[in-house]
């Protein structure tokens, strides 16, 4: 009866967990960060928020006002809109100016490019109507569509959404083209640190698995925090080694590039393609191993013990991560002391932290005690050779 009880709960253990169970994913996005994070929690995962910037609208911004009157008075040839929320605002602050209908009827005079279904909705909700969008949403895409039409002596109006766009405004200038930047919004950094820089600690500590970034200046506004603090040393190792960068798509993984850091990045460069993608790369990393008849596979906070989650204390998860380095190997009490947080000198530590670990795993088999010497993953024989060198 015991041993069908176990098996009824290892069963609700599977069905519970989803494919990011067991991770903690750190999400820096200012706008719709809400939503990411529900997208994350529902696969699972433990998210970690805090904002690396703040969205200011310019609404009574010079250069906001000073950019909309110049196309008022000369006519630009072409229009980019590249998001939704930042042509609306354009339209929003121009109405607050009394500046509204002369901007309108002055862009359906123009070629309207609109980057993406939601920001050809903002164009459409305004009365007016694109020329052409990307079938990527690319802004790429869009570049080489002005290059190949030839952008000499035409006067383009780029609607931007606080974040600069690398090389598209330099190239439209080397083709020729007189080159009008409309800044609709500005990031500024986040009016509360703390919770940006608790999130910098647990990316330092290794407290978490993946970090998402769904903006360039996202990214480059954590480096910078990281630089101030005197951490971007070991925030950069963090990232290269054990703290997955995955970036909503190319211009936003560049200020990451620039350091070295290689991201990963989905296909289509929305939310929920970024979340599918994590799904697939976290399991991936994490190390699976068959102990004393069990398939056991390490994750960030928890284990799966034959498809059963175990959330395991930080404590225990050091302890395991240090044992799963050399599997079947007999690792000394001092060394299992090293990866101890906090723990001192005190060895004895090491067995209340290892008896905890062995209570949340279900199973204390899987660790043995060798007497005088430390303890050892009970490695399957078959996997020793595989496992045990090295």
């Amino acid at each position: 009866m015991h041993e069908e009880q176990q098996r009824l709960d290892r069963t609700e253990h599977r069905a519970e967990h989803g494919p990011l169970s067991g991770f903690t994913v750190g999400v820096t996005a200012a706008r719709r960060a809400d939503e990411l994070g529900a997208l994350l929690q529902r696969r699972g995962a433990v998210v970690v928020h805090a904002p690396a910037l703040r969205i200011v609208p310019l609404a009574d911004d010079s250069e906001l006002l000073a950019a909309t009157k110049e196309l008022i008075d000369q006519a630009p040839d072409v229009v980019v809109a590249t998001t939704a929320i930042g042509f609306r605002g354009w339209i929003e602050a121009a109405d607050g100016w009394g500046l509204g209908e002369a901007l309108l009827d002055r862009l359906r005079g123009v070629e309207l490019l609109a980057r993406g279904p939601k920001v050809k909705g903002a164009v459409r909700a305004a009365g007016l109507t694109e020329e052409w969008s990307p079938s990527s949403e690319s802004m790429a895409e869009v570049l080489d569509r002005l290059l190949e039409e030839g952008v000499e002596g035409r006067r383009v109006a780029i609607q931007l959404h606080g974040e600069p766009l690398p090389g598209f405004v330099e190239s439209l200038r080397a083709g020729g083209a007189d080159v009008v930047v409309v800044p609709v919004y500005r990031w500024m950094p986040p009016e509360d640190i703390a919770p940006l820089d608790r999130l910098l600690d647990a990316a330092v500590s290794r407290g978490l698995d993946a970090l998402t970034f769904t903006s360039a200046p996202a990214a480059a506004s954590l480096l910078s925090r990281a630089e101030t603090r005197g951490l971007l040393p070991e925030l950069l190792a963090a990232l290269h080694h054990d703290v997955l960068p995955a970036c909503v798509g190319p211009v936003t993984a560049l200020p990451l590039q620039n350091h070295g850091i290689a991201t990963v990045q989905p296909e289509r460069f929305r939310l929920g393609p970024l979340v599918q993608l994590l799904c697939q790369e976290l399991p991936g990393r994490a190390r699976t191993l068959p102990i004393a008849g069990h398939r056991v596979e390490i994750r960030g906070h928890a284990v799966l013990v034959d498809g059963a989650l175990r959330p395991v204390p930080p404590a225990g998860m050091s302890l395991l991560r240090t044992l799963s380095r050399r599997p079947g190997w007999v690792v000394a009490r001092a060394e299992l002391l090293r990866a101890l947080p906090g723990a001192g000198r005190d060895e004895h530590a090491v067995e209340t932290a290892m008896a905890r670990l062995r209570t949340a795993l279900g199973s204390p088999k899987l660790i043995q005690t060798v007497v005088k010497r430390g303890y050892r993953l009970a490695l399957d024989p078959a996997a020793d050779t595989k496992y045990s060198v090295g």
